[in-house]
């Protein structure tokens, strides 16, 4: 990869920001404003430096996108699901981007009803989204939500399924979901704020009404909470769901009675966590208090649903993370988490047996599937693992057997034999174990000259698992190894490892990825010459993290929609997602979180130094990391770094922080980041 052009510089305008007598000076404040000509023409300059840098790699960019395409079927279909007297299927068509939602009455073999065919409703929009659909308890309506801007801000409209008509009413700027009453023509939704983006409103809509005269059933007022609504699966209660990232509260109503009050499940109190689900007369909590930090299960009579008469029904465990359930007539499932691994428990609710389900692989990923029918004897849940595509299994409770329903399909010449996967554990300098999940075409030597690609996230508590991937098989293939490392921040190693990595721990999901990635060049997996680094949104925040504390430890650097003007952005609360997000990060209003964000922000560190070869990846549309970050951060990088390396910045200009809906489009954005690496391994083919 040579760089002979001269890249775009942004003007430098001085923006001081004073709090807690400290005063930071942004030259590149300007740049937020995405209705400002002028800041569409830096990005537009960026956009067209990154085409010409990128000009030499155009026939491998369209092999790794055709070669990437090839490999999915095209034609394909979902494992149909039961419910309501209704098999439902969503499939894919020929050279088509958009799935196509499709229902039969009782039989597979009833006649096909295509409920929506998205690639007839994406036609003029560049950016398309089908949200949520809800069909009403009769069948005959769906309530469903769109979204052409990418900015997650969805409008409702309602279809008659026997007739095709969409009604009239429109309900504009909602999350997305919604929830029918028993009486077929009362929706409840949840509605965002224009500014904020968060949702913080509940209503009640009546069918062929304005959606002007909806009623307010719920506002949430703290703005560190969102809210939702959803029905639960006995059909029983509608319930409004509001939550931070460390306190939830519950309201419920009868869905047979809709003109109702909803009714508190159990108040909020800071720091508690409970989700709830029904089952006959009683509710089942999954809950955080009286200390029980991997979570427990509680049971309630839904008469007496304060946390005061909840009983234990699985107990605490210190080294077990209960993440969910799923409620059958007879049996009670488990998704479970212990060291780093998932388990699904089955425990019949008569007492009588009580199991796990075996998994043979070292490393791997299984969580249930679509399972909306309480009478069911199957359970349908899905497993996949580096080297496993995703296969859709149901396991019958009384026979005890399996039958796949469905494995991903890998076109082409794919061997899952050829593979291997592996789990790595590096030490941390306080002493602590990272995990690592590992992939690799069989035949690596340790020579040290392997390319490497360590992806992480390491916020939120999100764990990511290690997953297959079709599309990443064009990186093994061409001689790379591909490692997630579990850092802390995640909940791989349950709540306490989330907990070790975030507020004022956060620094330790750096320092993690960091000891990793020197464990793997100690251990001759790769060197620095041959290390590249991957993270995305608060990944994003770690790659730029640890491009500041260890910049000569990797080659290359991929920083997708990256949350790196940390200090701020949380001090913005106008910016969608800020306020509840303090949990998380801290509140930088408080001097000491302030002094301790600032101390690792991407943008507040950049410092003149040498940095690898990045690429920098945004939506000018994104709703979650507001794309003037990177493209400020990248301005800044621009005017500070010693080096000659290719730094460039992306920006769609359709789209936010998913990237490109179509199925197919999306490839063309991993093309780009494929070539970006194997370029820079000297890899042309």
């Amino acid at each position: 990869m040579k760089k002979t052009l001269n890249p775009p510089r942004a003007k430098k305008v001085p923006h001081a920001l004073i709090i807690h007598d400290d005063e930071r000076i942004d030259n590149y404040f300007w740049l937020n404003n995405r209705e400002d000509q002028e800041v569409i023409d830096y990005l537009n300059a960026e956009n067209n430096y990154t085409l010409q840098i990128m000009a030499h790699t155009e026939d491998l960019q369209k092999s790794l996108f055709e070669e990437m395409k090839a490999r999915i079927k095209e034609d394909d279909t979902s494992v149909p699901y039961f419910y309501n007297g209704y098999w439902y299927i969503t499939r894919y068509e020929v050279g088509k981007d958009y799935p196509v939602y499709t229902r039969k009455k009782e039989s597979l073999d009833a006649p096909e009803e295509i409920m929506f065919d998205c690639n007839a409703m994406a036609k003029g929009h560049a950016y398309f989204k089908l949200g949520g659909i809800s069909v009403s308890p009769d069948n005959t309506l769906a309530a469903f939500s769109v979204d052409t801007v990418s900015r997650r801000q969805y409008t409702i409209q309602i279809k008659n399924l026997k007739t095709g008509e969409i009604y009239t009413d429109k309900i504009e700027n909602t999350s997305g979901s919604c929830t029918w009453a028993n009486d077929n023509s009362t929706l409840f939704y949840s509605r965002k704020d224009a500014v904020t983006l968060r949702a913080f409103k509940i209503f009640k809509h009546q069918l062929n009404t304005d959606a002007e005269n909806d009623i307010e059933v719920y506002h949430e007022t703290d703005d560190t909470f969102n809210t939702f609504v959803y029905k639960t699966k006995s059909r029983k209660y509608i319930v409004i769901g509001a939550s931070s990232t460390l306190t939830s509260e519950y309201r419920i109503l009868p869905a047979d009675k809709p003109n109702q009050d909803f009714k508190v499940f159990s108040k909020r109190e800071r720091g508690i966590e409970y989700g709830i689900s029904h089952y006959n007369d009683t509710f089942y909590i999954i809950t955080n208090r009286d200390k029980a930090t991997n979570f427990k299960l509680q049971k309630t009579l839904e008469n007496l649903t304060d946390k005061s008469f909840w009983e234990d029904v699985i107990p605490h465990r210190e080294k077990v993370l209960l993440e969910d359930i799923e409620i059958f007539k007879e049996y009670l499932v488990v998704s479970e988490r212990e060291n780093g691994l998932n388990k699904l428990r089955i425990i019949s609710w008569d007492g009588q047996e009580d199991y796990y389900l075996p998994f043979d692989d070292e490393t791997y990923t299984v969580y249930t599937g679509n399972n909306p029918e309480f009478n069911s004897s199957t359970l349908r849940y899905s497993y996949n693992s580096l080297t496993t595509p995703s296969s859709v299994i149901d396991y019958d409770f009384k026979t005890k057997s399996k039958t796949i329903k469905k494995e991903q399909a890998v076109l082409g010449d794919f061997d899952k034999r050829e593979y291997e996967s592996k789990r790595l554990w590096a030490t941390a300098d306080d002493g602590t174990k990272i995990p690592m999940s590992m992939v690799y075409r069989k035949g690596m030597e340790l020579s040290g000259k392997n390319p490497l690609l360590l992806y992480a996230y390491g916020s939120y508590g999100s764990t990511i698992d290690p997953y297959f991937s079709s599309i990443r098989l064009s990186l093994l293939n061409r001689g790379f190894i591909y490692v997630i490392a579990h850092v802390r921040g995640g909940e791989y190693l349950g709540r306490n490892w989330y907990e070790s990595g975030k507020l004022l721990q956060k620094k330790n999901t750096f320092s993690d990825f960091i000891d990793c990635s020197k464990f793997l060049i100690q251990e001759n997996y790769t060197s620095k010459d041959h290390l590249y680094a991957y993270g995305g949104s608060a990944g994003g925040l770690l790659m730029g993290a640890i491009m500041n504390c260890e910049p000569d430890l990797y080659k290359g650097v991929i920083a997708a929609v990256p949350f790196v003007d940390v200090v701020t952005t949380m001090l913005d609360d106008s910016i969608p997602l800020t306020t509840g997000e303090y949990d998380e990060w801290g509140n930088p209003n408080e001097k000491d979180y302030y002094n301790y964000m600032k101390s690792y922000s991407p943008y507040d560190n950049v410092t003149d130094q040498d940095y690898p070869n990045v690429l920098v990846t945004t939506g000018i549309h994104d709703s979650q990391v507001q794309y003037w970050e990177p493209a400020k951060w990248v301005a800044k990088l621009r005017e500070l770094k010693t080096d000659s390396n290719i730094l460039l910045l992306h920006t769609d200009m359709d789209t936010g922080h998913g990237g490109a809906s179509g199925r197919f489009e999306s490839l063309k954005e991993v093309a780009l980041e494929y070539a970006f690496l194997l370029d820079l391994e000297g890899i042309s083919q």
